[in-house]
């Protein structure tokens, strides 16, 4: 009897487990896709708007602002609490919940691969541009900064970022029916 008590306090205790785990990753992919769709929706449409020098000092503000202990713990924290979902879903009655969060992490490797890959290198050689002066110089770099490829492949971050989201969002609500 205290053997089958005790297996069911596990079993309990881990459903708790996977339940605050794959909660804080919906929340963090939630949160980072929403940066990435007011980077595509707000701030570059509102920055396309303004004259060369503007639009390198302010890109340059928000780059370094945002690269902040926060973002960064969210943004590497996330696929960690992906992956430790998937491993906490792996037996075979979460398997419909393992699904959808293996899409979700799939998806947000896509995000993570277009940040660095594409967007990153981009921000850093904006940066790199040094301290510029004149007018032809923030237009140049403005003009090799390239905010149409930029915002192309943030509108891909959004995108990735987002279906991560929803598909951890579903899986929190299968979650709920298989426990």
């Amino acid at each position: 009897m205290t053997y089958t008590a005790t297996q069911h306090q596990q079993r309990t205790d881990t459903g708790a487990l996977r339940t605050v785990i794959l909660f804080v990753a919906t929340i963090t992919t939630g949160l980072l896709a929403g940066i990435f769709v007011d980077w595509s929706n707000t701030i570059m449409p509102g920055l396309g708007d303004v004259d060369d020098r503007t639009f390198v000092a302010t890109f340059r503000a928000l780059d370094e602002a945002i690269t902040n202990p926060l973002f960064l713990s969210a943004l590497m924290g996330a696929p960690l609490l992906i992956a430790l979902s998937i491993a906490l879903h792996f037996r075979a009655d979460q398997r419909p919940v393992l699904i959808w969060v293996g899409v979700a992490m799939i998806a947000y490797l896509v995000m993570l691969a277009v940040t660095f890959g594409a967007n990153v290198p981009v921000n850093e050689d904006l940066k790199a541009a040094g301290h510029l002066q004149s007018s032809a110089d923030f237009a140049a770099a403005r003009a090799q900064f390239d905010e149409t490829t930029w915002s192309a492949w943030n509108a891909v971050r959004a995108i990735s970022s987002t279906i991560a989201f929803g598909c951890l969002a579903w899986a929190l609500l299968i979650h709920r029916r298989v426990r």
